[in-house]
């Protein structure tokens, strides 16, 4: 039977894929959130980098995160490939340093 972080890790790999084949380089953060939310991911336990730098442009990679107990979950989309691993939970208590919603 799948742990409850190998459940997380793949239906955030089956949405940053889905997202990741609807063509645009990189997905808006609010629908990428929408869809991860959705999927059946609590949005208290999302992290989600931003998809647009200061000035407006769009970023290279676009990574969401979600705990599982002591885990963090952690995807990416970059050139139109997906990446998933699992890392643990900061000292903070987030998957992400800086800013993310």
């Amino acid at each position: 039977m799948a742990t409850a972080t190998e459940l997380l890790s793949g239906t955030l790999r089956n949405v940053l894929t889905a997202a990741a084949a609807q063509g645009k380089a990189i997905p808006d953060r609010e629908e990428l959130k929408s869809a991860l939310v959705a999927a059946g991911i609590p949005a208290d336990t999302l992290e989600i980098s931003t998809s647009k730098t200061p000035t407006g442009l769009d970023v290279d990679a676009i990574e969401a995160a979600a705990k599982s107990g002591g885990d963090c979950v952690i995807g990416q989309i970059r050139g139109g490939a997906v990446t998933v691993g699992v890392l643990p939970v900061l000292a903070s208590g987030k998957c992400f340093v800086g800013d993310s919603s």
